[in-house]
């Protein structure tokens, strides 16, 4: 399997599919490196020359990919939370951020569900009333 920014990408695949196992790079980027590189989008990946792979290779350094991507998307998260923009503050709260219901749905976000306030039926009728203070003996 060759190996372009640290990732492994599969053999067998044409180079356009194989491109998308970086993060970072979407169809269109592959498209648009491969249009740069000047190489075949329907090649597969174990046949791609040398001279093919390195052209690749220079055309993704020139992004961010992988690592140094996941380093500015979360340098931006921290940046929103700090100027205490809405989108930190719901980040902060582990809520949807970009406009979703939260009234039902959001499970994801707000994880398992936690009943406030409800009181079965049976809880109230099992309890025995209060007593009513008696006199005080003398």
């Amino acid at each position: 399997m060759p190996r372009i920014a640290g990732i492994d990408i599969p053999n067998e695949k044409r180079i356009d599919i194989s491109l998308t196992y970086i993060f970072g790079i979407g169809d269109k980027v592959a498209q648009d490196i491969l249009k740069t590189a000047k190489v075949d989008p329907s090649i597969r990946t174990k046949n791609l020359t040398s001279d093919e792979f390195r052209r690749i290779q220079d055309a993704i350094e020139t992004l961010p990919t992988e690592g140094e991507l996941r380093k500015i998307v979360r340098n931006n998260i921290e940046t929103l939370k700090r100027i205490q923009a809405y989108r930190g503050v719901r980040h902060m709260m582990g809520l949807p951020v970009r406009g979703q219901r939260t009234r039902t749905n959001a499970r994801t976000r707000k994880g398992k569900r936690k009943t406030i306030g409800a009181v079965s039926k049976e809880d109230t009728t099992t309890k025995a009333p209060a007593a009513a203070p008696t006199a005080a003996k003398k």
